[in-house]
C-alpha cells in the first residue's frame, strides 16, 4: 500500500488539511473557515472547541478526497497560528477562556508596564514587548480572572499555544507537549537554552504548572487516539509553527535564504543557521530548522495585516465581491503613487512596533476611484514587506538576494511583480504556495523514514520567478510617499525615530 501523509495548517482565518503522496503530490485537499470575535475593540478571539473541529472535519474531508485508505495515511504533520492560545482543564480537556488571537492588543497595558524590562525579555526569548506574543496576555487573563490563577496554581489548568492544543484533544490528553518554534513565541522560553526561563515565569505570574512538556519539532511526537481523525491511532510526526514549517517547505533551511508568507499578515523569515542573530532594527530571534529538521535560529519581521487588507475591502467596505478581483482592480489604477493606504487596523509590526497606530488612506482626491483604493491595499502589503527586508539586510550586513514567497496573497502576480520591483530583488514562487502544509508534511515525512532530507529538493518546485523592472529613481519616490503616509498614523516620538531608520 503506497504511504501518503496527511497535513494539518490550522491558521487564523481557517484550517486547511491537505494530503501528500510519495512525490510531493497533493492528493486531496479541505478547507475549513474559522469563526473569529472582537468582544471589545482591539480584541480578538476564538472557539477552541471549534479550532479543534475544524481540523477533525478538514482532516477527514481530506482523506475522502484523496480516495486513499485512512491506513495508508502513514503519519500526520501539524502547523499552526503561533502566538494564539488557550487554557484548559487539565482533567476535562474543557477550555475555560476563549482562544486569545495573537492579533489581539487587549493587554498593551500591560505591555507599557514591561517596556523598561525589553533589555532583558530581548536578551532572554529574542522578542520585544508588544501583545503580539503570548505571554502579556496569559497575564492579562490571570490578573482578570484570579480564580483562573488559583486553578492554574493548584496544577488543575494547561497553557498552551494551539500546537498544545490540538495535540492533547487528538491524543486524548496523553500529550501535553510544544515544541520548540511555537515555544519561542510565547516570551516565556529563553531562547539560548531551550527551556522554559525560569525569571520570565515570575516576571509574568506563570506557574511552571501550567506549562507543556518541550519536544523539537521533528518527532514522532505522539498519536491521535482512535476515533478522533480515523479508526485507527496516526503517528503525529511533526508539529511546527506556521511560518517556520513554510520556511522548510520553501526549502530556506540554510544560513542567508529567506521566505515570506502572504497569509492574513505577512511574515519574513531568514536563516541565520546554528548562531542567533542579534537585532539592531527592531526584528526578533525566533527559532527555525536545519536541513534535517532540527533546531536553528532565523531573524523574523511580522507584518499584522497583509491579506486581511483585502478581506477588509471585501467583507466590511464590499468594494470586492472576492479576493481575485483586486487583480484586475489593481491594473485599472493609472497612478500608482496616490493614494497610501497604512493598514495598521491592530497596530503596525516590524519595524514599528506601534500597537496603538491605527490605518489610513492617505491623498484620496475626488478622482480617487475604487481601483485606486484596491490597488493601494494591495501596495500596502509590499510596502510593509520591504520595510522589513530593509531591515534584515542591515541587520545581516548583507543581500537578501531572493526572497521565496507563499501563501495566498502570493498567487497575486500584480503584488509579486510590485513586490519585487519595490525591492529590486527576485521573487521565487513555489508551484504549491501551501508551502505551511508542505513543510509540516516533509518535516513528519523525514521524520518517520518516509523521505530523507535530500528527497525534498525534488519536491520544491517552482511556478514563476519575479524579477524587479522599476528604476531607481521610481522606486525612492515610491517609498518615500510610503513613509511619509506612515509617519502619519504613529503615535509617538520613539515611532517615528524608527520610521527614520526604516528609509532606505
Amino acid at each position: 500500500m503506497a504511504q501518503s501523509i496527511l497535513a494539518i495548517d490550522q491558521g487564523t482565518t481557517g484550517t486547511t488539511a491537505m494530503v501528500i503522496g510519495a512525490e510531493g503530490e497533493v492528493l486531496g485537499r479541505a478547507y475549513r473557515q474559522i469563526a473569529q470575535s472582537y468582544p471589545n475593540p482591539g480584541w480578538v478571539e476564538q472557539d477552541p472547541e471549534e479550532l479543534y473541529q475544524s481540523v477533525l472535519e478538514a482532516g477527514k474531508a481530506a482523506m475522502r478526497r484523496a480516495r486513499v485508505s485512512t491506513r495508508s495515511i502513514s503519519t500526520l504533520g501539524i502547523a499552526n497560528q503561533r502566538e494564539t492560545f488557550v487554557l484548559w482543564e487539565r482533567n476535562s480537556g474543557r477550555p475555560v477562556y476563549p482562544a486569545i488571537v495573537w492579533q489581539c492588543r487587549r493587554s498593551t497595558e500591560v505591555c507599557r508596564r514591561f517596556a523598561r524590562h525589553e533589555a532583558e525579555i530581548v536578551r532572554r526569548t529574542g522578542l520585544l514587548v508588544d501583545p503580539y506574543f503570548s505571554a502579556t496576555k496569559l497575564k492579562w487573563l490571570l490578573t482578570e480572572r484570579p480564580e483562573l490563577r488559583k486553578r492554574a496554581m493548584r496544577g488543575e489548568l494547561c497553557f498552551g499555544t494551539i500546537d498544545s492544543w490540538l495535540i492533547f484533544r487528538l491524543s486524548r490528553g496523553a500529550k501535553f507537549v510544544m515544541d520548540f518554534t511555537n515555544a519561542s513565541r510565547t516570551m516565556l522560553f529563553n531562547i539560548d537554552k531551550m527551556i522554559w526561563d525560569a525569571a520570565m515565569l515570575k516576571m509574568y505570574g506563570v506557574s511552571e504548572q501550567l506549562l507543556p512538556e518541550l519536544v523539537e519539532s521533528r518527532g514522532p511526537i505522539a498519536e491521535t487516539a482512535s476515533g478522533t481523525l480515523a479508526a485507527h491511532a496516526i503517528p503525529i510526526g511533526a508539529v511546527i509553527g506556521d511560518q517556520q514549517a513554510a520556511m522548510y517547505g520553501q526549502g530556506a533551511v540554510h544560513a542567508g535564504e529567506a521566505k515570506a508568507t502572504y497569509g492574513t499578515g505577512a511574515f519574513l523569515l531568514v536563516h541565520t543557521g546554528k548562531r542567533r542573530a542579534r537585532s539592531r532594527h527592531r526584528l526578533v530571534a525566533t527559532v527555525a530548522l536545519d536541513a534535517d529538521g532540527h533546531p536553528s535560529y532565523a531573524l523574523e519581521g511580522s507584518v499584522f495585516i497583509a491579506g486581511a487588507a483585502i478581506q477588509w475591502l471585501r467583507d466590511e467596505l464590499g468594494l470586492i465581491r472576492r479576493s481575485a478581483e483586486s487583480l484586475a482592480l489593481a491594473h485599472q489604477s493609472p497612478a500608482r503613487s496616490h493614494p497610501y493606504m497604512v493598514p495598521a487596523f491592530v497596530g503596525l509590526g516590524a519595524p514599528y512596533w506601534d500597537s496603538e497606530a491605527r490605518g489610513a488612506i492617505v491623498g484620496i482626491t475626488r478622482g480617487t476611484t475604487r481601483a485606486d483604493i484596491v490597488r493601494a491595499a494591495l501596495d500596502s502589503i509590499a510596502y510593509q514587506v520591504a520595510d522589513v527586508v530593509t531591515a534584515m539586510e542591515r541587520d545581516m550586513g548583507a543581500p537578501v538576494k531572493e526572497l521565496r514567497v507563499d501563501g495566498g496573497a502570493a498567487a497575486n502576480d500584480y503584488l509579486m511583480q510590485f513586490q519585487a520591483d519595490l525591492l529590486g530583488r527576485r521573487l521565487r514562487r513555489p508551484s504549491n504556495t501551501e508551502a505551511t502544509a508542505l513543510g509540516a508534511a516533509m518535516l513528519a515525512g523525514v521524520a518517520t523514514g518516509v523521505w530523507k532530507p535530500k528527497d525534498l529538493r525534488a519536491m520544491r518546485r517552482t511556478d514563476r520567478v519575479f524579477a524587479p523592472g522599476m528604476d531607481n529613481g521610481m522606486r525612492a519616490e515610491l517609498l518615500d510617499g510610503w513613509h511619509q503616509a506612515v509617519g502619519r498614523v504613529l503615535t509617538e516620538p520613539r515611532f517615528r525615530a524608527r520610521l527614520r531608520s526604516a528609509r532606505v
